[in-house]
């Protein structure tokens, strides 16, 4: 059986295949009881990030020469030794986190499976890569030959994210992408979640001996200061960041990529309240079905999913007194509970207290009291259309079991609504085929807010395929064309490259002529 003494913590940073640092660092601590671990882990300095981006990038030109079989082969192993230390990785992501076995069992699981998405793509892709052939006759300028190709952009820099452990984090799926599209990686870990993080770097530790990969392919440094982060994003030699996280602290890293003297690409996740338009047929013939399932849906996680459901609009009258009434009883049964750290939980006060606070909005609901000072109440506010488009703190994201209602009287406030909306990951529309069928305009309109529009389902979780987009206009992400879940993730740590005129001996093998998904013109 586990226990925190077996798992052996060292605290250490993992950089070029051993472990490095003292251990005299910060501590992580356990949400649920508010208070240290005995796990203590080095803080990182700059010489470590320098020593760990000089061997990413001296890792890269070995790396990026790999075949697609062994990057896949790579990619498999990391998830077969996943599992295999997997009794321990859940343990301590239990112990640091607070989220439920059953819950890091899931997770566990989706972090193999991407894994191995990732290399079954690798090993056949179904992308496809395009040839010009030459028409050295075309008058009056002939036409050369050129080849359409990619290459992996360079080391990249991954943060780990405090509401996925193990799926956004070490091993997840910024990691898995970049490593599949040809990048050595260094991952900043989360201070929430040290230990789960240094168990899964062990993992892919084995993982690079068991593959022969080269050392720097992958580091992990630890820390709990800023100015490692900053100092990490603003190295030279890194040249792409993956970020899932709060607003603030994604925007503070952006702006230090793109202040760099060589600006590189910041792929941040940073936000998004999800909303969920509720049609009046469907709403009038099942309020308290929806009802229940919206409570179901933010109570998910207690609330810290990035696809949690945060905002309802949905035209007042007798159908929605049904669905709020309905929404509060069953409020009454959900129980406070920690937070993945005390500082969300806190932040999670500070703004549903200053919506306690405003005149415009109304508490319609609440679950259990507190039961100790670090747990969090959820609650369901009210608010009119006309208030809520007027107020952007009221469309702000609040990371945790909350919702606001937004009530509407006519079809083009609806539209105003979905006008004024910041860009948003998810926004469901939940209406009868008929009238989503006759909402043409609404439908329109918000499918240019968001990265995935969703039809009669809530939006909590995200599936891991390949025509997943999980992204959206900002700042639900930084940049809109690309997604973080699914393989065309693998897509941000490319870049396209042209051969012109090029002997075929020194074409690259995804664009000569024997490549199965080669398009020729």
């Amino acid at each position: 059986m586990t226990s925190s003494n077996n798992l052996e913590i060292s605290g250490l940073h993992f950089i070029t295949q051993s472990w490095q640092g003292s251990a005299d660092g910060f501590f992580s601590m356990n949400p649920v009881k508010n208070e240290k671990t005995d796990w203590q882990f080095a803080e990182a300095t700059f010489d470590d990030v320098d020593n760990a981006t000089k061997l990413a990038t001296d890792a890269f030109k070995v790396y990026r020469n790999k075949s697609a079989s062994e990057k896949a082969l790579f990619l498999e192993t990391i998830a077969d030794e996943i599992e295999n230390l997997s009794e321990k990785i859940i343990f301590a992501a239990n112990i640091e986190t607070g989220l439920p076995e059953a819950r890091l069992q899931g997770e566990t699981g989706r972090t193999c499976n991407q894994l191995r998405l990732f290399a079954a793509h690798l090993r056949n892709p179904i992308d496809l890569r395009y040839v010009d052939k030459a028409q050295p006759e075309r008058s009056p300028v002939p036409k050369p030959e050129s080849r359409l190709s990619y290459l992996p952009i360079g080391p990249v820099a991954v943060f780990g994210a405090s509401n996925f452990p193990l799926a956004f984090s070490t091993a997840g799926g910024d990691t898995a992408s970049a490593l599949a599209a040809g990048c050595t990686v260094i991952v900043k870990g989360h201070p929430a979640h040290p230990a789960t993080s240094e168990l899964v770097a062990r993992a892919i530790h084995k993982a690079i001996t068991k593959t022969d990969m080269p050392a720097g392919v992958f580091s992990l440094l630890q820390s709990s200061k800023p100015e490692v982060a900053t100092a990490l994003v603003r190295n030279y030699q890194i040249k792409a960041v993956g970020f899932t996280g709060s607003l603030n602290v994604g925007r503070i890293l952006a702006d230090t990529c793109a202040a760099r003297s060589e600006p590189i690409p910041f792929f941040g996740e940073l936000g998004s309240v999800n909303p969920q338009f509720i049609l009046p047929e469907l709403l009038s013939s099942s309020a308290e079905t929806l009802s229940i399932t919206q409570v179901q849906s933010m109570m998910m996680g207690h609330g810290q999913f990035c696809t949690s459901p945060g905002v309802v609009i949905a035209k007042s009258g007798p159908s929605l007194e049904r669905y709020k009434a309905t929404l509060a009883e069953e409020l009454k049964q959900q129980a406070s509970s920690s937070m993945l750290t005390f500082g969300i939980a806190k932040a999670y006060q500070r703004q549903t207290q200053a919506f306690i606070d405003n005149d415009s909005v109304m508490l319609i609901g609440k679950g259990q009291s507190p039961a100790q000072p670090h747990h969090t109440q959820p609650l369901a506010f009210s608010v009119d259309s006309k208030s809520f488009v007027q107020s952007e703190s009221l469309r702000q994201e609040v990371f945790g079991p909350c919702v606001v209602i937004v009530e509407y009287q006519t079809d083009e406030q609806a539209l105003d609504i979905a006008d004024i909306l910041e860009g948003q990951l998810t926004a469901s529309i939940h209406g009868t085929e008929s009238e989503i069928i006759s909402n043409p305009e609404l439908i329109e309109s918000i499918s240019y807010k968001v990265g995935r529009i969703i039809f009669n389902q809530m939006p909590t979780g995200v599936e891991v395929c390949y025509s997943m987009n999980h992204g959206g206009p900002y700042p639900a992400s930084t940049d809109v064309k690309t997604t973080s879940v699914g393989v065309r993730a693998m897509d941000r740590f490319q870049r396209p490259i042209c051969f012109q005129n090029t002997p075929l001996n020194v074409i690259p093998a995804d664009v000569k002529d024997s490549y199965q998904h080669l398009i020729v013109k």
